[in-house]
Parts: C-alpha cells; structure tokens; sequence
C-alpha cells in the first residue's frame, strides 16, 4: 500500500524579532528574492535565520546579506544540513532601489522583518530604519514592563 505523503506546514511568516528592538523602523517595502531549489525548500520548511541580516545596495542592486538557510543536501544514504549565507539578489523595481539609495543616503539602514511564505512566491519584508541608541532600548523595555504590569492588573480586577 503506497503512503502518503505527509503535508508540509508552511503558515505563517519567518520574523526577525530583533529588528524592532534594535532599529527605529520607519516605512516597509515588499520585494521578491532569488532563491535557488533547495534554499527555496528550506525557507518553506521555515529553516531561516533573519536575525543578523542586513541588505545592501550594489551595483544598483539590493542584495540580502548574512541570512542563514540551512540546506539540506541529500548524499548516499544520509541526508546532511548545511548553513548557507552568501548573499541572495533582491527582487524590486528601479524606481524602489532609487528611493532606498536615497535615502539610505541619509544615514537609514535598510533591514529585513519578515520572509512570507505563504503562497506561491517567497517575499521578503525589508524597512528602513534608524538605529537605537542604549537608552532608548531601556525606554522600550521600560515600556513594555509598565504594559504588562497594566494588563495583568486590570485581569485580576
């Protein structure tokens, strides 16, 4: 009796929880990526690291940087995982790399949040954001301790 395959979970989007923490972000921008089979399989497989990432603009590129794919490469008898960061091609119009030049100009960093996975085509979320300063990361923190505190009193009442 043949078995059935078993179906792949790939809901959701692959977020880079730090980017908020650590950048100010101001707008966001979907673009594709080039991805070739198997780094394709393992972003649906949500086999990515986003945390570290950052994306340049060469040549009147956008290229994403330092993203670790952990591949999978089938040898004889044994299936063995590799992590891959080299850089990957971004997909956008010239008229958006123009705009992200520009204002990267302006000493904003371009960062990326989220990997959508849902549907056919893999997109990646890339902001612009301005970097924290210490103090500002205590802020924040102090912030969301003073939210938490808030809500957990308002349950118990």
């Amino acid at each position: 009796m043949a078995q059935k395959k078993k179906k792949r979970l790939s809901t959701g989007a692959i977020v880079n929880r730090r980017a908020s923490f650590d950048y100010a972000l101001d707008e966001d921008l979907i673009v594709g990526i080039a991805l070739t089979g198997r780094e394709a399989r393992a972003a649906r497989d949500r086999r990515v690291q986003l945390k570290g990432s950052f994306v340049t603009i060469r040549n009147n590129e956008l290229w994403l940087n330092n993203a670790s794919f952990s591949l999978v490469l089938n040898t004889r008898g044994a299936e063995d995982v590799t992590v891959d960061t080299s850089p990957r091609k971004l997909l956008a119009s010239r008229k958006q790399i123009d705009n992200l030049a520009e204002r990267k100009q302006t000493g904003m960093s371009i960062i990326p949040l989220k990997l959508l996975t849902q549907g056919r085509y893999i997109k990646l979320v890339i902001a612009l954001g301005k970097g924290k300063k210490n103090y500002d990361k205590r802020n924040d923190i102090k912030k969301r301790d003073q939210q938490r505190e808030n809500s957990k009193l308002l349950k118990n009442i």
